[in-house]
């Protein structure tokens, strides 16, 4: 009932502020024609062509966790997702590991890292760099400590079966079909998340005396990050907590990415439960680690 109550209390927001829904969702679109799908597409279709390539058996159990970090953690959210779905789905690695890997294999582009947020965010690409490494040590180290935990567990529950591949249609146009998927899946997101945190942002400044720049900066790093990030730089540019303000908004993600991650993970029956403890990590963890190598 709750719920019900909660999304016709959005849709009368959306109605009676159309303009501003509208500033959001166009700004999604936005964001996402101009800064996630000429990054994001075709780095999918690659990984999802090599992917669905034959794979070699008998690989040990550390060379297939690089694989999917190699090619999850570097082509931004949520590749990393549909690397561990179809590395599961192909009988690589077991749920049990998928579950972790899921959790781990996730981290915004290089590009988007060091050219926008280093480059012109910070005006320093080495800075980019640095929050660059911040985030991937971060991974890396719950990964090795979650396998530590519940390495014997996991590695008893890893019973690699390669499926049938289907040889009618050729890697290449079963990666093109299967990307479009998750390309729509992202748009839609980020679209809705923009314009969502737009409304209630608006909503909240007209209702309570507080400043907007603060407020839109809160509730877009909480829905859809790259929102986030703008309204980080248009309200906070120049001041001294702007670079750890910066990280923490890239830790949190947004809404936006963790129902992209969640979507894709379900679909492979992959359980969400470490995902959720590695983003609190995260957040936790990189703007401290960012600062200090900073």
């Amino acid at each position: 009932m709750s719920n019900v109550l909660f999304i016709w209390a959005l849709i009368f927001l959306f109605i009676l502020q159309p303009d501003v829904a509208h500033e959001g969702a166009v700004s999604g679109a936005q964001l996402f024609t101009h800064a996630l799908l000429p990054y994001l597409l075709p780095y999918i279709i690659l990984t999802q062509w090599l992917l669905k390539m034959p794979s070699k058996q008998g690989t040990s159990q550390w060379s297939r966790y690089i694989k999917a970090y190699v090619l999850g953690s570097f082509g931004g959210f949520p590749v990393g997702a549909v690397t561990v779905s179809e590395m599961k789905k192909n009988g690589e690695i077991s749920a049990a590991e998928s579950s972790l890997l899921v959790a781990s294999c996730h981290a915004p582009g290089p590009m988007f890292i060091i050219g926008f947020v280093g480059n012109e965010l910070f005006g320093s690409t080495t800075s980019g760099w640095k929050l660059l490494i911040a985030i991937h040590l971060a991974n890396i180290v719950f990964f090795v400590l979650a396998m530590s935990l519940l390495g014997s567990r996991y590695q008893q529950t890893a019973i690699p079966t390669i499926p049938q591949q289907d040889h009618k249609t050729s890697p290449l146009l079963r990666s093109i079909k299967d990307s479009s998927s998750v390309i729509l899946l992202v748009a839609t997101t980020v679209i809705f998340f923009s314009s969502l945190g737009n409304v209630l942002s608006h909503s909240i400044s007209s209702v309570i005396t507080v400043d907007m720049g603060v407020t839109k900066t809160l509730l877009l790093a909480v829905f859809e990050m790259t929102s986030g990030v703008q309204s980080a730089t248009e309200h906070f540019a120049g001041d001294a907590m702007y670079p750890m303000l910066i990280a923490a908004i890239l830790s949190i993600n947004g809404m936006s990415i963790h129902m992209q991650v969640m979507t894709i993970a379900k679909s492979a029956g992959i359980r969400i439960l470490p995902y959720v403890i590695a983003r609190v990590w995260n957040t936790l963890l990189v703007p401290v680690l960012f600062i200090w190598i900073y």
